[in-house]
């Protein structure tokens, strides 16, 4: 776990609930879900992927997981993509970095503006993916009821290290894992045309 992360963890919990009522009113910090629509045949798929600060890793697998979804043949309306972050400043774009790492492997990177996770985030998705064991413990921890749907991205165990502030090619490198890993967990996998 690198410095930046392990200094959150407490306050994390306590931001989550602090953006708890700004996301059931509409605010900007909350990943604005639909909600649930009991009587579909055919349920909307709600996907939300957890950061530190909602500038790299998390909006790169947003990206990712939508392209992915849809290329697997998902209407844009059987299926909700979002992000988040534990210790998201709100209104922050995703970092050229990032963008460039996606475009880089075909991935068409949409705007973007960093927000905090909030409870009701947690409690709309079918299934949350944290980059790091810590960001599952702190999700766990401020709602444990939903702590199945709550998992860490890579299923080896392994964390997904925080690219920020690095060299461009740390940022490939952690784009290609995250497609690895998306592809996995959401059971896709076709091959993309790299521009």
């Amino acid at each position: 776990m690198s410095a930046r992360e392990s200094e959150y963890t407490a306050d994390a919990i306590e931001s989550v609930y602090r953006h708890r009522d700004t996301a059931r009113n509409g605010g900007q910090n909350g990943v604005q879900m639909p909600n649930p629509e009991p009587s579909s045949p055919n349920p909307i798929r709600r996907v939300l992927f957890v950061c530190t600060g909602n500038t790299c890793r998390s909006p790169m697998a947003e990206t990712i997981a939508r392209q992915e979804l849809l290329d697997a043949g998902l209407t844009p309306e059987r299926f909700e993509v979002g992000s988040a972050g534990l210790a998201a400043g709100p209104g922050m774009p995703m970092t050229p970095e990032a963008e460039a790492a996606l475009i880089k492997l075909g991935y068409e990177p949409r705007a973007h503006r960093s927000r905090g996770l909030t409870l009701a985030d947690m409690e709309r998705a079918d299934e949350i993916y944290g980059m790091t064991g810590a960001h599952v413990q702190a999700m766990r921890q401020a709602l444990p009821h939903c702590a199945d749907k709550i998992r860490l991205l890579d299923p080896s165990g392994a964390d997904v290290p925080d690219p920020f502030a690095s060299p461009p090619e740390v940022y490939d490198t952690t784009c290609r894992k995250l497609v690895e890993l998306i592809r996995h967990r959401l059971g896709t996998g076709a091959e993309r045309s790299h521009q």
